[in-house]
């Protein structure tokens, strides 16, 4: 009934609809009949129609001046009531509706990019709705509110910009952080690891470069004595006159060695200048804080690395999936970067696929290890030469040393056949790596390694010479010192008089004897083992990349046989080499600092121009390596190796402070026993007298043994504890990666039985509904005959108001859905869902009858 009075209701608007237009158009009729017959009159004369133009005009002016007239005091009254009206013009409703629509644009701008649209419709509607929101959102302020309102709306908006664009700004602060994303874009993360790592590296020696020069280098040439005062800084009169030849400062002697850069330079007064500065005190100090800063730094960021390296996850599943759908940023919009995008994603598929790879090769394991230890019993060999060569190269050229007439070869012998050896071994060392076919960063874990106990056997048997070369000159110090005395002893008698009480005339500084200065000689030797790698860097650069670049570039056209896929190819970037040759550098810096300030200073500008000769160098002349392979989380290892060689770079120096002691007349330790103590020497004379006690007790062996054990104690625990929680760690991940399996059995089982569990309740549906239909036919028949006697009860009889009819003489109705659980019983036969049953077949089980239902 209902739906009939709406459809009358419908029917009666549509008729008025219906008649209110035919109306409208009976009057338009109607005034267009009328217009038409009024044409149809005569038309009016000349002399009518200038009459009327003219009242048309004169009544057009008037009109004029009235409507100005009334613009005029609609002005003055609208400027009078602005206020009012702005304060009025919107009631509550309209605000809570502004307000409403605000919220959903906004709502909108942040979901924008998850809608399934277009790039130009995207683009089109969050434009409206900011411009909708910059529109309307500050008069959703009340009254005098409002401006205040739009005003920290404002002022939000560009705090939420400021930030943005401060934090744009960070990232162009990071020094060198495109060249090194473009770097990684073409040639994977393995190369671009090793230039994030020189970065590093350039901010480690940066500040302590600033640590040095800031607290030793210009205290001393600010408040210390003036150049040529004393002897120590005097170049000797035997000396002077080759002392700026460009050979003499070649090898680091003439006023280089008298200079700033080297230990023998500082004075040892305990204060100097009028800040009363302890020179000695900070140079001690200084050098102990520049290995305390270096090994927390590396601890810091082995720290980070690992947690880093343990909050990315389980990355083993749908790598490439990952990678398909996810690696593009859509956010570029510079063609040069979505290039350098294209060959990021390209490379770091190839990556991906030689992981798969290698995770998948089969291979013989007895031949392989047979390999593996050959080429490990090769490498040993090379090692044991190598150290053999240095040791004997260093012996002879303490022989050389002693030779007025050296050539340029025996004075730079040593640094040569260093050099040398960096240059030709790892290269020795990849060729023999090849036998032991490793995965890629396994096999340059393995490659780092070795030129790793290369280099550091080098430095140390050149240490070991060296030390043989120091006890040498201790041994010389004294028949020197004993010259010196009698010298200045002697000047002393002839200048005044055995009687006399006068002031003998000082001694010039260049004719006073001078000792080997042991220190400043270790300190040449770091400098020019430093500037020697520097040269060879960049000339193996240049020769072994960039000509060999240019060489297969042009002269290819014209070659019998493809110089870029065949022999000699171009270069790749060699990872490990570039790698421990920074470590081993940064050894020698740290090694070396203690003995020359200014080395930190060179090892500053050797970072720099090595970043931009480098980055240049793999840009133009190297390729990507045939395996590509991700090699983000070894920078671990890298760091490892630096705080491995941080720890053996501690130790020499650590020797010659507690057991060498220092020149008698160069240095700021000169004229004490032993380096260390310029410590005691300050407890006991600018501390209180119960700190002096304190400090004792401290350098009692009695507690340093005791400290000593607890702290191997409670490495040994957090370590344990460490791996108790890796191995947590790996456990849960395993049950996380079981149930993530699980239920993707799950679901591929639930996928793969739905379809054909609802295909079969279908059918059971649509054979119950057949067969129910019959029953209702035949119930409805014999409804007339209700007064006929009742049937009685038996096996085959249903009770009424049982659930199986629902009621008294009601059908029986199966149910609407049936699942089936269990197959059919074997040996019992039950006809196919809609296929009619035979009547005179025995019963069975069919789904959805009970066993006393009549059949049919």
């Amino acid at each position: 009934s209902n739906e009939e009075d709406n459809g009358c209701q419908q029917n009666g608007a549509s008729r008025r609809k219906n008649y209110q237009r035919k109306n409208r158009d009976g009057k338009k009729a109607g005034v267009e009949g009328s217009q038409q017959r009024e044409r149809g009159k005569k038309a009016p004369t000349k002399d009518q129609k200038e009459s009327e133009n003219k009242e048309k005009k004169t009544t057009k002016e008037g009109n004029e001046g009235k409507n100005k007239q009334k613009e005029d005091r609609k002005n003055s009254t609208t400027s009078a009531s602005s206020n009012s009206s702005d304060e009025e013009s919107l009631s509550e409703e309209e605000l809570a509706m502004l307000m409403e629509q605000v919220e959903q644009k906004k709502k909108l701008i942040s979901m924008m990019r998850n809608k399934p649209w277009r790039m130009v419709k995207k683009l089109s509607v969050l434009r409206e709705a900011q411009a909708f929101v910059e529109k309307f959102e500050g008069a959703l302020g009340k009254g005098k509110g409002k401006k205040l309102y739009a005003y920290k709306m404002m002022m939000a908006k560009k705090w939420v910009k400021f930030k943005r664009d401060f934090e744009n700004f960070k990232t162009q602060c990071i020094p060198w952080e495109m060249k090194i994303k473009e770097v990684e874009s073409h040639f994977g993360s393995s190369v671009a690891s090793y230039f994030i790592f020189l970065r590093w590296m350039y901010g480690v020696n940066l500040v302590l470069f600033g640590l040095i020069f800031g607290l030793v280098i210009i205290p001393e040439v600010l408040m210390g004595m003036p150049y040529g005062s004393m002897p120590r800084k005097t170049v000797p009169r035997a000396e002077q006159a080759t002392a700026m030849d460009f050979s003499v400062l070649w090898d680091f002697e003439g006023y280089i060695k008298y200079s700033a850069l080297f230990y023998g330079y500082y004075n040892n007064q305990r204060t100097i200048g009028w800040l009363k500065y302890r020179l000695p005190m900070a140079y001690f100090m200084v050098g102990i804080s520049v290995f305390g800063y270096s090994l927390m730094v590396v601890i810091r960021s082995m720290a980070r690395n690992a947690n880093e390296s343990t909050a990315d996850g389980d990355d083993d599943n749908f790598v490439f999936s990952w990678k398909m759908f996810t690696s593009w940023d859509y956010l570029i919009g510079n063609a040069e970067t979505a290039d350098n995008k294209f060959a990021s994603i390209t490379t770091s598929f190839k990556e991906s696929i030689v992981d798969e790879q290698e995770s998948n090769k089969d291979e013989n394991i007895h031949l392989r290890r047979f390999l593996r230890v050959l080429a490990n019993v090769l490498i040993i060999c090379c090692l044991c030469g190598s150290g053999y060569l240095i040791y004997f190269v260093v012996k002879r050229s303490q022989t050389f040393s002693k030779m007025q007439n050296a050539g340029w070869y025996e004075r730079n012998e040593v640094e040569i056949v260093m050099s040398l050896l960096g240059m030709f071994c790892p290269p020795l060392f990849e060729t023999i790596a090849a036998l032991e076919n490793y995965h890629p960063r396994i096999g340059l874990k393995w490659q780092l390694g070795r030129i790793f106990a290369l280099f550091l056997g080098n430095l140390y048997t050149f240490l070991l010479a060296l030390m043989d070369d120091v006890n040498e000159k201790l041994a010389e110090e004294d028949v020197v010192k004993n010259i010196t005395y009698w010298t200045l002893l002697g000047h002393h008698n002839l200048s005044v008089g055995n009687d006399s009480t006068a002031t003998p005339p000082p001694l010039d500084p260049a004719d006073v004897p001078r000792g080997p200065c042991w220190e400043t000689t270790v300190g040449i030797e770091f400098v020019r083992l430093t500037v020697s790698d520097i040269l060879v860097t960049f000339i193996t650069i240049l020769v072994g990349d960039f000509i060999r670049a240019c060489f297969v570039r042009f002269v290819n056209y014209c070659w019998c046989w493809d110089l870029e896929a065949g022999f000699p190819s171009y270069a790749e970037f060699d990872i490990s080499g570039n790698v421990l040759g920074l470590v081993f550098n940064q050894g020698m810096i740290w090694m070396g600092s203690f003995y020359a300030p200014g080395l930190v200073g060179i090892n500053v500008l050797r970072l720099l121009t090595s970043m931009y000769f480098q980055c240049w160098a793999v840009m133009s002349s190297n390729v990507p390596h045939e395996r590509v392979f991700k090699a983000s989380k070894s920078n671990n290892f890298y760091m490892g190796l630096l705080l491995l060689i941080l720890f053996l770079s501690l130790l020499p120096v650590a020797y010659t402070i507690m057991s060498l002691p220092p020149s008698f007349d160069c240095g700021p330790f000169s004229g004490k026993k032993r380096m260390y103590d310029v410590i005691q020497e300050t407890i006991e004379l600018d501390f209180p007298l119960f700190v002096a006690k304190i400090f004792s007790y401290v350098a009692n062996p009695g507690l340093i043994i005791p400290a000593i054990l607890l702290m191997v104690l409670a490495i040994y625990y957090l370590n344990s504890v460490s791996e108790a929680y890796q191995r947590a760690n790996a456990e849960l991940k395993k049950k996380m990666q079981m149930q993530r399996e699980e239920e993707k059995n799950k679901r591929n089982n639930k996928a793969t039985t739905n379809p054909m569990l609802q295909d079969l309740e279908d059918l059971l549906t649509q054979s119950t509904k057949t067969e129910s239909h019959p029953n209702q036919e035949e119930k409805k028949m014999e409804s007339p005959d209700r007064t006929s006697p009742v049937r009685k009860p038996g096996r085959g009889a249903v009770p009424d108001g049982s659930p199986m009819t629902g009621g008294r003489g009601a059908a029986f109705t199966p149910p609407s859905h049936v699942f089936v659980t269990q197959p059919l019983t074997p040996g019992v036969w039950a006809p196919y869902p809609g296929q009619p049953r035979p009547r005179g077949h025995p019963l069975g089980l069919v789904p959805g009858r009970g066993r006393g239902q009549p059949r049919y």
